[in-house]
């Protein structure tokens, strides 16, 4: 059953990441409009875009999803205090989407320790 859940988070993050970061890249109104309000630039609307999309798919890939998860906590950290201190928007989505990162990090926590070997 936990495999399921784990497996469903997991799609989840990864379409909604995919989906956001596409919309970022992309010049969506709402998101240029968003990042126009951060005040930091449009080059950064593009490098939150090509995060989260990378992020999204590293999440798939064997020993990476450490790193891809790690990088979405980071970024929802990021969206929540932009929520709260710039925008005025509710920070919840970004929560959520931070604890759920949170999750699937614990989950490949064993990553941060393993052992590398070079050939």
């Amino acid at each position: 059953m936990g495999h399921y859940i784990n497996f469903s988070v997991k799609a989840a993050l990864t379409l909604v990441f995919v989906m956001a970061g596409t919309a970022k890249l992309l010049g969506a109104d709402m998101m240029v409009t968003t990042f126009e309000a951060v005040g930091i630039g449009q080059w950064f609307r593009y490098g939150t875009g090509a995060i989260e999309v990378a992020a999204a798919a590293l999440l798939w890939v064997a020993g990476l999803q450490m790193i891809g998860s790690g990088l979405l906590m980071i970024t929802m950290i990021g969206a929540t205090f932009a929520h709260l201190f710039v925008i005025g928007a509710s920070a919840v989505p970004a929560l959520v989407l931070g604890l759920l990162s949170a999750y699937i990090a614990f989950l490949h926590r064993g990553q941060l320790t393993a052992k590398r070997t070079t050939t």
